[in-house]
């Protein structure tokens, strides 16, 4: 079985107990894109077989996060999973529907963030979470990053918290997002809930749950196969000949655009191979 399954990660599961969960039932070589933390929930791209070679093809997408902030606390995480290390008091118009709204506006467009401390980012090859483990300083390395989009869904006044959508680019961190929401807000707050609904062009509405994958009828609805992924991309048909040179990985000479093609031989998917400068080298082949 050589593909994709999108999952709706149930919270307290990591990335990895989904990963081996899928492998025990496939016994296939099983990967993700885009690890959720353990208190996240929402999509993961599961790549089973030869869809492991998709990777690449997904390592840029943008991503869609529903979030709630809680506001006038500050987590030593960021999270709920962190100690209280600072309270604020908040006043009442910070929660007003017009207030907040004209404060996310800000942060629409490219913008700089600060990765949390406690994240796998590597600085003089450490991972950012070593250092904090160890209550040692270093200096975090800005980074660029870009929010397509951002809605308020929600606020409660009653137990000060703020939901709302955002659309961003890879490597946005929603925590320090949220972090940074509060300070524009003139507050403190962490992120309380973190929902992923959307990977590129995965969305959860596709998506299985873990005690789903035992059914054979919900897998096979919503499996995603290596040429299903590719479906909107070009098809190249070869002769007996070629197809011999392919699967062996010899270049072709091709007329074609640069560009990823699907191939086939006498209407069967073998692949995919790319076209760059007039020739054919073979990508994925099943």
């Amino acid at each position: 079985m050589d593909g994709i399954i999108i999952i709706n990660k149930e919270k307290n599961w990591t990335s990895n107990d989904v990963v081996q969960k899928i492998k025990g039932k496939f016994h296939e070589k099983v990967g993700h894109t885009g690890t959720l933390d353990p208190l996240a929930t929402g999509v993961i791209p599961v790549l089973i077989g030869k869809g492991t070679l998709l990777s690449k093809y997904l390592v840029n997408h943008d991503k869609e996060y529903i979030a709630t902030i809680k506001l006038g606390e500050k987590r030593s995480t960021g999270d709920l999973e962190g100690d209280v290390i600072e309270k604020h008091n908040v006043d009442d118009f910070i929660l007003e529907e017009n207030f907040v709204n004209s404060k996310l506006k800000n942060f629409v467009g490219i913008i700089t963030q600060t990765p949390p401390i406690y994240s796998a980012i590597k600085v003089n090859g450490k991972k950012l979470y070593e250092y904090a483990r160890k209550g040692q300083n270093i200096e975090i390395p800005k980074r660029n990053i870009e929010i397509y989009n951002i809605e308020l869904i929600s606020i409660s006044k009653k137990e000060y918290e703020i939901r709302y959508n955002v659309h961003c680019s890879k490597g946005t961190y929603i925590r320090t997002l949220c972090e940074d929401i509060a300070k524009e807000l003139g507050t403190i707050g962490f992120m309380k809930e973190l929902q992923r609904v959307r990977v590129g062009d995965f969305s959860i509405d596709n998506s299985l749950k873990i005690s789903e994958i035992d059914s054979n009828e919900k897998i096979e609805k919503n499996f995603i196969s290596i040429e299903k992924f590719f479906c909107n991309k070009e098809s190249i048909e070869l002769d007996d000949i070629d197809l011999k040179k392919f699967l062996n990985g010899v270049k072709i000479h091709l007329s074609k655009p640069n560009n990823v093609y699907r191939i086939y031989f006498q209407d069967r998917f073998v692949g995919i191979g790319e076209v760059v400068n007039n020739t054919l080298k073979r990508d994925i082949v099943i």
